[in-house]
């Protein structure tokens, strides 16, 4: 069977063109990252200048390099994990951002890197509580040119709707971060209802209650919704 020469040829044509393109925003999306984890150390020893004296050593913030696509910032109670996915991602048909001129002007720019904020609580990860429950709080999409918007509880900074209209530079950074923050610790941990917790399994109970496997998270048996996005 002969092979299709403009087979070939739309095959080349993708590779030079898309694949050259999700490149580009990838190393856009890392460097970003790497910006980030950097913000998030400066951040860290600011706020804890700032706050030395006020407030008890042990609750200090505190920054974490967990690898090459994550970070971790401790602040009180509070466990922010920001991870860089490392594919690239185009929109579903009927997401919003088909609206946005920017991309109606050129399909392309609606290919994105993306940084997931999770909100943990700091006892699952100091007693190893591998059940509990982390939430996305925030996540920020980046193309090829630096333009990026942010979706997420109490980001915005760069909606969908504005989306091509500023780039994600460090005083943008560093208001996104701030968004998680102050979200994170208003978001309190809630007494699950009755009768999501009523009953224990054995193994539960011979296993004391610091380092337990009961599973704990701020809205155990209740719905988190995506009201502010």
């Amino acid at each position: 069977m002969d092979n299709d020469p403009n087979f070939r040829e739309k095959i080349s044509n993708n590779l030079v063109t898309k694949a050259n393109l999700q490149q580009e925003v990838y190393k856009n999306t890392f460097s970003l990252f790497n910006s980030l984890k950097e913000t998030l150390h400066e951040m860290a020893s600011e706020f804890n200048d700032e706050l030395d004296n006020k407030i008890d050593r042990s609750i200090r913030i505190e920054y974490r390099d967990r690898g090459k696509f994550e970070a971790q910032l401790r602040v009180a109670g509070e466990i922010l994990i920001f991870n860089m996915h490392t594919n690239i991602f185009m929109f579903d048909d009927h997401n919003p951002i088909w609206q946005n001129e920017y991309v109606q002007k050129d399909r392309a720019n609606a290919y994105c890197g993306v940084i997931n904020i999770y909100n943990f609580l700091a006892d699952s990860f100091k007693y190893n509580r591998s059940s509990d429950e982390g939430y996305l709080i925030g996540r920020i999409f980046i193309n090829h040119e630096l333009q990026y918007f942010v979706e997420g509880k109490r980001q915005h900074r760069v909606r969908v709707g504005e989306f091509g209209s500023k780039t994600l530079d460090e005083a943008e950074l560093t208001s996104v971060i701030e968004s998680a923050i102050d979200y994170a610790l208003d978001f309190d941990l809630l007494v699950p209802p009755y009768e999501s917790v009523k009953i224990m399994n054995l193994d539960q109970l011979n296993t004391k209650f610091e380092h337990s496997k009961i599973k704990t998270g701020k809205r155990l048996g209740y719905e988190f919704n995506i009201d502010d996005i």
